[in-house]
């Protein structure tokens, strides 16, 4: 902020306030602290959307699969036909993975959607900028369910988690910091553009 002096209609002098940062067209800044928990707090739900999205299609596809290892057609004829029991494992295999993602969305429900302060580590909750190769990436990092990716404000943000290779090189860095990661087998530099 700063200050300027105007003319009161008496003659006096009045100090205001002006706001340096471009306002919304409502009066507010675009980048306040409470528009960036509001918005993390927005992308947090469409993670739970897209997980949701997920868990919907295992069910479908361990119901099939259950359906299909109990079919009277699928009863073993001899010793070597084993149709049926390939597909009980598929689908105790695809109900194990919707019990992940179920796990994985009462997770991201209850995480907290707190704005990390200007030098603060990067943990698990924090949106990274990232530079690196020649372009700037996004990404959340989360309790779970790393590879989801989802489309927020225009921006496509990969959620990764703290076990990831990318995420256990950025867990405790800070914005600024220049870390040459290891990505794809080759170190990269990069540079840590924000952490929100």
């Amino acid at each position: 902020m700063c200050f300027y002096k105007d003319a009161a209609p008496n003659g006096a002098e009045w100090l205001q306030t002006k706001s340096k940062r471009p306002l919304d067209g409502k009066g507010t800044a675009k980048y306040s602290r409470r528009r960036e928990v509001m918005n993390k707090r927005a992308l947090i739900k469409k993670i739970v959307a897209r997980l949701t999205e997920e868990l919907q299609v295992y069910f479908r596809a361990a119901n099939a699969s259950r359906a299909e290892a109990t079919h009277e057609q699928n009863k073993a004829e001899d010793k070597y036909d084993t149709r049926g029991l390939e597909a009980s494992y598929l689908a105790r295999g695809q109900s194990r993975q919707a019990a992940e993602i179920e796990s994985a969305i009462a997770e991201f429900e209850k995480l907290a959607a707190r704005k990390f302060g200007d030098g603060e580590a990067i943990d698990i909750g924090a949106l990274v900028e990232l530079e690196h190769g020649g372009k700037n990436s996004f990404y959340f990092l989360g309790p779970r369910a790393g590879g989801t990716e989802v489309v927020h404000e225009k921006k496509e943000i990969l959620v990764i988690t703290p076990q990831s290779p990318l995420g256990e090189q950025l867990m405790g860095r800070k914005q600024g910091d220049q870390p040459q990661l290891n990505l794809g087998g080759a170190k990269q530099a990069a540079k840590i553009l924000s952490v929100v």
